[in-house]
């Protein structure tokens, strides 16, 4: 389930997993909302409620997740605020539902209030 993301002129790919969570918001694409950042991550509200699936705190750069806390999808690339290394690391319990290899300087330019819109690629 590959999906493109597009943050103002920044365009890149994701690719989702096959889990139930991931399926589930990949049928509800595509998405607009509006970037938050925290340290080197996005995150979003995707206007949907899932529950956790597979929760976890271990993530890498790349992940892709739902954070079911928050409604959001989270795209993590470096250290978070509650990194103890240069690992990154979720607030509370995520779901990953996928990875992107996109170029972390350009996720770097994003900002809080950016649009973002998700949709499945073609």
């Amino acid at each position: 389930m590959k999906v493109n993301f597009r943050i103002n002129d920044i365009k890149f790919e994701g690719e989702f997993n096959d889990t139930r969570t991931a399926k589930e918001i990949y049928a509800n694409l595509p998405l607009n909302s509006i970037a938050n950042t925290w340290g080197d991550e996005i995150y979003f509200d995707i206007g949907l409620k899932l529950s956790k699936e597979n929760p976890t705190l271990d993530v890498k750069i790349g992940d892709i997740a739902y954070w079911p806390q928050g409604s959001c999808m989270c795209i993590f690339f470096g250290p978070t605020p509650v990194s103890t290394n240069k690992n990154p690391k979720p607030a509370s319990e995520v779901t990953i539902i996928g990875k992107t290899n996109t170029d972390i300087k350009l996720l770097r330019s994003v900002k809080d209030g950016d649009e973002i819109i998700v949709e499945k690629k073609l």
